[in-house]
């Protein structure tokens, strides 16, 4: 994989059509910590293989549970405040929230499976 990449990696994590809100250090608190409906937080970096994996299963999530779960991507490179203060050392992580709270977290590149059991414990 070479730089030229790069910006269609970034593009194709986070892209247009996507039902996942990209967050930052400044929105998380708004969009994660005081959300009425439980949270996905997908951490991922653009030069990570495994969260270009994962990517498309937060978005089916994303679509999936729409109304019932929120989907949020946070840049861990754009954003390092958050993703030290959750302790994040490898990535991709992903965590649920609720109620401004972190309920639960799964580290690595999973099945969707995997990812479905989580969410379905908080809905």
């Amino acid at each position: 994989m070479g730089i030229a990449s790069l910006p269609l990696i970034a593009f194709a994590i986070s892209h247009p059509g996507s039902l996942a809100t990209v967050v930052t250090d400044a929105t998380f608190e708004a969009e994660v910590l005081k959300s009425d409906v439980p949270v996905l937080v997908d951490f991922w970096a653009p030069w990570c293989g495994p969260c270009r994996m994962i990517a498309p299963l937060i978005d089916q999530l994303a679509e999936e549970y729409q109304g019932k779960l929120k989907a949020v991507k946070l840049n861990t490179d754009e954003s390092p405040s958050v993703a030290t203060e959750y302790g994040i050392r490898s990535i991709p992580t992903v965590m649920i929230f609720k109620g401004g709270q972190k309920m639960d977290t799964v580290i690595g590149a999973v099945p969707k499976s995997t990812l479905t059991g989580t969410v379905e414990k908080y809905l």
